[in-house]
């Protein structure tokens, strides 16, 4: 989990995307997950499950520390 904000940032740039413009996307507040990128707060499930939808990558990539996020089996 102390990867997660590496990964998301890693993901909303591989798309070209503001904060502003995937906070819209996913119904959250751009302040939010600028501190959910620098690791200054913990996403909630509902806001995992939005990401791992929006970007089509897995719960664990997400998750799990020791995977990077597209670089699945």
């Amino acid at each position: 989990m102390k990867r997660f904000g590496k990964k998301l940032r890693k993901l909303r740039e591989g798309r070209g995307l503001s904060y502003s413009q995937l906070a819209k996307a996913l119904g959250f507040h751009r302040g939010h997950l600028a501190n959910i990128e620098i690791g200054a707060r913990i996403p909630s499930v509902d806001l995992v499950e939005k990401i791992v939808e929006y970007f089509e990558v897995s719960f664990d990539e997400m998750m799990d520390d020791k995977m990077d996020v597209g670089t699945r089996g």
